[in-house]
C-alpha cells in the first residue's frame, strides 16, 4: 500500500496561523514530519497549530519571522535549526493581505506588498533553506500559488503580479537546484473552504457553477497535495504548477 511517510524530516510552513498553513502544518506532521510552524502577527493562532500537533504526538514548534525581511528569515532558520534539525521541506504559504480594486485605482504599494511577501518570500526562503538540502542531496521546495494566477481577472492585478514573479522564479530554480535531487513545486488552490467559510457560509454559487466539478473543494484538499509534492511519491515531479480547484482552471500544452 503507497502511504505518505515524512518521518524523520523536518518542514518548515509560512504562514502556519492562517487559513490554508494551519491545515497543511496539521497534515504534515500527520504524515510524521516534526513541523516549525511560522507566523507574523498570529502567535496565538501557530500556537494553538503546535498544541494539536504535540497533543497528537507530534513535534512543532512556532516561529515569528517577517518572510520579506532577510535578517528575520535567517533568525527564523537558525532558530528551527538549533530546535529540530535543518528543515527538509519549506513550504511557503504566507501573503499579505489587500483591497482588490481596479489597475487604475490600486494603491502602488500594494505591488511592492505582494512582491515582497510571493516572489521576494520564496528567495529569501530559498536562500535560508536550500543549502542545507543540497548538503544533504534531498529536498523539497512547495509554495502555495493560486488560479487566480491563471484567470487573470479585473481587480487582481497586485495579487495576480506577485503569484506571477513567483511562479516564474521557481520555475528558474527547479532547473537550478534539480540536480541535488530537491524539487519545486507550486500547488495552486482554487476557492477553497476553510473554516472562515465553514462560520460565515456566502453564497458561492456563481463560483461552483463555473467548476467542472460543480463544488468548491476544501483546506485539507490543498493540505494532501502539499503532502504529497513533499513525499517521496513526487520524487520525479518538479517545476509544475498544480491546481488544486475542481478543474475551474487547467493549464494547457
Amino acid at each position: 500500500m503507497l502511504k505518505i511517510d515524512l518521518a524523520n524530516k523536518v518542514a518548515v510552513v509560512t504562514g502556519a496561523s492562517g487559513e490554508l498553513g494551519r491545515v497543511i502544518a496539521r497534515t504534515l506532521a500527520d504524515c510524521g514530519a516534526a513541523v516549525a510552524a511560522h507566523y507574523f502577527q498570529g502567535e496565538d493562532r501557530a500556537d494553538t497549530v503546535v498544541n494539536d500537533i504535540t497533543t497528537a504526538g507530534g513535534r512543532a514548534i512556532a516561529v515569528q519571522a517577517d518572510v520579506s525581511d532577510q535578517a528575520s528569515v535567517l533568525a527564523m532558520r537558525d532558530a528551527i535549526s538549533t530546535q529540530l534539525g535543518a528543515p527538509d521541506i519549506i513550504v511557503n504559504n504566507a501573503v499579505h493581505q489587500y483591497d482588490w480594486t481596479s489597475v487604475l485605482d490600486q494603491d502602488p504599494a500594494d505591488y511592492e506588498s505582494q512582491f515582497r511577501t510571493c516572489t521576494l518570500h520564496n528567495v529569501l526562503m530559498v536562500k535560508a533553506f536550500v543549502p542545507a538540502m543540497i548538503e544533504k542531496q534531498w529536498g523539497r521546495v512547495i509554495a502555495i500559488n493560486t488560479e487566480c494566477t491563471m484567470q487573470s481577472s479585473p481587480t487582481m492585478s497586485a495579487y495576480v503580479s506577485g503569484k506571477g514573479g513567483q511562479d516564474r522564479l521557481l520555475r528558474v530554480l527547479a532547473k537550478e537546484i534539480g540536480e541535488h535531487q530537491i524539487t519545486v513545486n507550486q500547488v495552486a488552490p482554487g476557492w477553497m473552504i476553510s473554516d472562515r467559510y465553514r462560520a460565515t457560509p456566502e453564497d458561492d454559487a456563481g463560483y461552483r457553477a463555473g467548476v467542472p466539478l460543480r463544488r468548491r473543494g476544501y483546506d485539507q484538499d490543498i493540505a494532501n497535495a502539499v503532502a504529497f509534492t513533499a513525499s517521496d511519491l513526487a520524487a520525479f515531479i518538479t517545476g509544475a504548477y498544480i491546481p488544486v480547484c475542481g478543474g475551474n482552471v487547467m493549464p494547457t500544452v
